[in-house]
């Protein structure tokens, strides 16, 4: 059974939560780096990987790397790699991304064009064409040069991960998937525990729990690039794999999990969002500001995305929102507080240092994820 290298990229300071969903399925992690974990699985691996992980923006086969610092250097590194073991000779093929961190090669259109040639160069070789119809399977390839290391990938994925297929409806600068769902794993929370999302926007961090309490995989409801890769992954890897995820479904779960935001627009997007992922029975949404936000009962969590940069009219209003969260929290004292935010001056305004602070890229953005740890609820007497 061939094996392949697969890359699993993920925002910056979330890798440890990655390789936690690796090794809970099974796989053998190779190494894990700033931004990207890379582990070995063969075909039905690919798979699972792209239908069950939650953290991760894409899956990615390791073509091959090499070290280039000129353009001659990248031509003749990226003809030696094989890609005629993985792109038939009606295929599709570019290079859809080029990404080059503290290297001398650094003009990504350049580097596509070069890349994109040297492959044709390889393929007309092998296949003993000089032209090639491109109309079969889709087969783009990301490359990303670090440090002049060119690490080339094949994308298996195709859309980023991060579209589940529910979101159809959306507000400003919304929080995405995958990083909403490596958060809410980095706190302690499960599905037996209250979950309030008080800045729900479209309904991410509601939707994101509960499809992870309701163990529903993220990759259900979309198609991947590599479904047509037929003469590498035999379709039924891919039924064999829906089949998995459908059973492992709790459908007579129940949850607590409630998202308010105080536009109406919001609240309709976040439940029709809610509807299209069938987690819609499971989330109470409501239209209601910060300033109302009190829970009856003793314990639980709030995991939230608060509005900043684009999603607030003015830097002015900042202070002010913060102080509201930080009153709304005073009285749920003994609850779990997470908040992702870019906003430097959030402890100061919310009234309290966090108990944890970590810092996490969002794209190129820095955002800070500060985590109020409230007490343990006792436990519960056995009946």
């Amino acid at each position: 059974m061939k094996e392949f290298e697969l890359i699993a990229p993920c925002h910056f300071g979330l890798e440890a939560v990655l390789k936690r969903e690796l090794l809970d399925l099974g796989f053998e992690i190779i190494k894990v780096e700033d931004g990207k974990v890379t582990f070995r699985s063969d075909a039905a691996g690919i798979c699972r990987a792209n239908i069950f992980l939650r953290t991760t923006e894409r899956i990615l086969i390791k073509i091959g790397s090499f070290r280039a610092t000129t353009f001659d250097e990248l031509f003749e590194g990226t003809k030696a790699l094989p890609w005629e073991a993985f792109i038939p000779e009606n295929g599709k093929f570019w290079v859809t991304k080029a990404t080059s961190i503290k290297s001398k090669l650094f003009s990504p259109s350049d580097i596509q064009s070069i890349m994109k040639k040297a492959m044709v160069e390889r393929l007309k070789s092998v296949y003993h064409t000089s032209w090639f119809t491109e109309d079969g399977a889709d087969f783009p390839v990301r490359v990303t040069i670090m440090k002049d290391q060119v690490i080339v990938g094949l994308d298996t994925s195709g859309d980023s991960l991060h579209k589940r297929g529910y979101r159809l409806a959306t507000v400003k600068a919304p929080i995405t998937e995958t990083l909403a769902a490596a958060l809410i794993m980095l706190t302690p929370w499960n599905k037996d525990r209250i979950l309030v999302d008080p800045f729900c926007g479209s309904g991410t961090f509601p939707i994101e729990a509960a499809m992870i309490g309701a163990r529903i995989a993220p990759g259900m409801n979309r198609s991947f690039t590599a479904e047509q890769w037929q003469h590498l992954i035999p379709k039924k890897h891919w039924y064999d794999c829906i089949d998995e995820a459908e059973s492992q479904i709790l459908r007579d779960i129940d949850m607590d999990i409630q998202g308010y935001d105080i536009s109406r627009t919001a609240i309709a997007a976040a439940k029709e969002n809610a509807a299209n992922a069938e987690v819609d029975h499971l989330i109470h949404f409501q239209q209601r500001p910060v300033s109302e936000l009190h829970h009856r009962k003793k314990y639980g969590f709030i995991i939230t995305n608060p509005p900043y940069g684009q999603r607030l009219d003015t830097e002015d209003e900042m202070p002010e929102l913060y102080r509201e969260i930080g009153q709304a929290y005073e009285g749920l004292d003994s609850w779990s507080m997470f908040l992702i935010t870019a906003y430097e001056q959030a402890e100061r305004y919310i009234g309290k240092k966090a108990t944890k602070n970590r810092k996490i890229y969002n794209g190129m953005m820095k955002t800070y994820f500060y985590q109020y740890l409230g007490p343990k609820p006792p436990r519960r007497k056995p009946d």
